[in-house]
């Protein structure tokens, strides 16, 4: 077993941010088997506990699934027209929508074309699928709930490869997954909520991700009624 990290909860929170960079050398499998048994852990409706967790490692698996997501990032983004020369000033844009708009600033640009670059080098792929979702159409229908049933164990997911120092990467830049079911051999009700990258780190550091000031996102009783943040919140 691979030694783990000592971090308490908040600063394994703290630390956990997205991370592009990774390394091909490959994660222990008693590790991934940690991780896992961490991630199942999160909350899910009812305790249905309605998911699976795909863990790709195969490279031409791996090399289908990147030829996918590239495609589809360039497609989804533009990202191809901004240049490095323009780094500072430019804007990613997506049908005249802003980088605000979208959540992606310019400044993580050369960590989202790297990952894109690189997608079939790292040493896992951990896939989250929610069984018994049935069509396309009727998952997005039943996003916000399918998606509750998943992502807090995604998040125990990342915070657990962070106690073994790996890094990891929320993604879901395709606007439907369906098309990597067959690729991956899933049953016809399984849906693909998002790919998480996982490697040690190549470039980069676990440090705290940048966030709007703490007092201006939250409200205290209704809408509108804010206070300042102590100045050790950020």
């Amino acid at each position: 077993m691979s030694e783990r990290e000592p971090l308490d909860v908040l600063d394994a929170i703290h630390s956990t941010r997205a991370q592009r960079f990774l390394k091909p050398d490959p994660i222990p499998e008693d590790v991934l088997w940690e991780i896992l048994d961490a991630t199942v852990r999160g909350p899910t409706g009812g305790n249905n506990q309605g998911w699976a967790w795909v863990v790709v490692q195969d490279t031409e698996t791996k090399q289908a699934i990147a030829k996918v997501y590239e495609k589809r990032l360039k497609s989804h983004y533009g990202y191809e027209r901004v240049s490095d020369k323009d780094l500072g000033t430019a804007r990613i844009t997506r049908g005249g929508i802003s980088e605000g708009q979208i959540g992606i600033d310019i400044r993580n640009r050369r960590g989202v074309v790297h990952l894109a670059e690189h997608l079939a080098e790292v040493p896992a792929i951990v896939i989250p699928v929610m069984m018994g979702a049935g069509t396309a159409e009727d998952t997005r229908r039943g996003g916000a709930g399918l998606g509750a049933s998943i992502y807090g164990a995604v998040q125990n997911l990342m915070l657990a490869a962070r106690a073994f120092n790996i890094g990891s990467v929320f993604t879901w830049s395709l606007d439907d997954f369906s098309g990597f079911n067959k690729l991956l051999g899933l049953p016809d009700d399984a849906y693909i909520m998002c790919m998480i990258p996982l490697g040690y780190l190549e470039q980069g550091r676990f440090s705290q991700a940048r966030r709007r000031p703490l007092g201006d996102v939250v409200h205290w009783d209704r809408w509108g009624d804010q206070r300042q943040a102590p100045p050790s919140s950020s």
